[in-house]
Parts: C-alpha cells; structure tokens; sequence
C-alpha cells in the first residue's frame, strides 16, 4: 500500500473507532514540596551570610542542621523534639549578647544519636557530606543529661529548665477516629512511632500505654504492630511522625504536645488527641556543659539563660511549662 493511503486508512479507523473511557487509578496521596521539612523556610539558620541557597525538599534538605559551622562562637546539641523554639531562642540570646550574632550553631538530631556523635568527637555524616563540630552544651531528659554526667560526657551538674507532656498526633480530621491510647492496640490502626533505640520518648510512651492498657497495649504497639509493620518506627520523630500523616501513611503517632502544636501553628494540616494526665507522662528538660567544651563560658552563658523569663516565654508558646521542682514526677523523666 502507498504510505500516503495507509496513513489516511489509519486515520480513518482512528475516527471510525468507538472512543473509550480513560483508565481510571485509585486516588494516591500527592505528596508537595511544602509538607516536607524544614517547616520553618530558611527561618531557623542563624548565619548571615547565605551564600547561594540550595534545598530541594525531600532530596537536599538537612533539617536539623542550623547556622555556620566555618567558626562558631556556641555549639549546642539539643534534643529534637524542641528544635522549633530554638531559632526564636537564639535571636533572644544574641539580643541580649549581640557578640554572638550569626555565629550559634546547633543541631536538632533525637538525644541518643546526639550521644554517638559526641562519643564520635563531634563528627557527623548525612548523605554525602562530613563536618565535625565539636559540642559546648547538650540538652535532653534530666534523667539522661544526670546519666552521661555520671558517664563522664557531660560536666559540672544538670540544669533543668522546662517540662512537657505526651499528645497523640493525627492528620487533620482524625480519620482513623482515634480517641486515645487503647486505640493504637487496634490492627486497623496504623501507627508512626518513635524507637525505643535511641529516642527517650518511647520509654516515657511505653510507660503511659501501660498505664492505659496494661503491657498488652504497649506489646501491641511496640512488638505485635512492629512485627506485621502497621507500626513505623522512626529514626527523628519529630520530623518523620508529621510528615508521615500527612503523606498518608500513618494515622497516629504520640509525640510530645508541643511538637503537635508547632505544626498546627506551622500550618500543617496535623491535628492531635489529648492524653488524660492518669495516662500521660511528663518530660523534664535539663543541659549541661558538654566535657572538653571549645566555648566552655559560653555553654554557661547559655544555660543560664535557658532558663531566664524570656527564654521560658518562647517555651510557653508551644504549651511547654516552667520547671519548678515540684508536682514533678521523677521516675517518669527521660
């Protein structure tokens, strides 16, 4: 057949062909780039000078890496779960010690890894990227911070400053209908939990699940729903707990209050279900110097302010309280 003809005869059987209903998928959840952290836009770098800016949310992004490494005057390892309150913590403190001004460096990595890096002399890998920065100050559960004090990591003695307590996140509009504790046990329920490895949270979740639920409701959660996956267990839950409701595949986690509440502040369609105070438990957080500090002064300088009025103002906002020493529970601290 001429090409001239079977290029007409194919368009004729196109047109003559009966037209079909596109194939249809089921609907999937469509991550965007803005659910992706960091959630604060560039807002929680202390240094002044930029350079070119590149972060591409879900491929180059290191959340929880904040300022200018080249010379820092203040190091501070702080435990995640309150890295939203550290930038509005920083410009206090250099307002009020305007020689430090874009030169605090911090990090926001869960307690236990934070730990590692400092037994690693602050060296940190993260993709493809290696630094050292050397800790002057680390911050966590007071439990925690007495324990590497005893262990010789830590010096001088703790600084405890304000307390938290647990909440259970959901996506908003709770889906899945979760009510409290006793509904994380449920089989349907899929959960994004914290690890038990290397975050103190999940010691403090464990014990209000048993307190709920007995230790069938915290081996549900943390064995039985680990085993058949309908519980993630995740490295940095302060950032992948959110991000995983929002992507659609968790419909719960417990996290502690504050961090809910950021991300409602954030915008973020994250909502979060009361925990009664006869099954919730209630954080401690405390510092210290960090042994072999390079700014040892200005590690003090900061834990004397950690816990100063203006410090414990920003704290509020994110319904942490003051630490007072009393009503306090001690054998619930981290």
């Amino acid at each position: 057949m001429h090409k001239r003809s079977f290029r007409a005869a194919l368009m004729a059987a196109a047109f003559l062909m009966p037209i079909l209903p596109a194939p249809t998928f089921a609907a999937q959840p469509a991550p965007e780039a803005e659910i992706f952290p960091p959630w604060q836009h560039g807002k929680n770098n202390d240094a002044t000078n930029r350079g070119f800016e590149f972060t591409v949310p879900q491929v180059d992004d290191l959340a929880d890496f904040h300022g200018d490494i080249t010379d820092p005057k203040l190091v501070l390892y702080v435990g995640g779960n309150y890295f939203f309150a550290i930038a509005p913590l920083v410009a206090e403190f250099e307002k009020e010690h305007p020689d430090y001004k874009g030169r605090i460096y911090w990090e926001t990595i869960p307690p236990g890894l934070l730990v590692r890096q400092i037994e690693a002399g602050g060296t940190i890998t993260s993709g493809n990227m290696t630094w050292t920065a050397k800790p002057d100050a680390y911050f966590a559960g007071l439990k925690k911070v007495d324990a590497l004090i005893g262990q010789g990591l830590l010096t001088d003695h703790a600084v405890p400053y304000a307390t938290n307590t647990l909440t259970i996140m959901v996506p908003k509009g709770n889906p899945a209908h979760v009510t409290g504790l006793a509904d994380l046990g449920k089989p349907d329920v899929r959960l994004a939990m914290p690890n038990p490895e290397f975050e103190g949270i999940a010691r403090q979740i464990e014990a209000s699940l048993k307190k709920a639920g007995g230790q069938a409701l915290a081996d549900a959660v943390y064995k039985t729903k680990v085993a058949d996956g309908s519980t993630i267990l995740t490295h940095i839950h302060h950032r992948q707990t959110p991000l995983f409701l929002m992507q659609g595949r968790a419909d719960a986690g417990v996290t502690w209050q504050s961090e809910a509440m950021f991300q409602e502040q954030a915008g973020n369609p994250i909502t979060y279900v009361h925990i009664p105070a006869s099954q919730n438990t209630t954080a401690i957080y405390a510092g210290a110097v960090v042994k072999g500090a390079p700014h040892k002064e200005a590690a003090k300088l900061w834990l004397s302010f950690i816990h100063a009025p203006e410090a414990l103002s920003i704290f509020e906002r994110y319904g942490f309280k003051p630490y007072t020493g009393n009503g306090v529970n001690q054998l619930n601290r981290p």
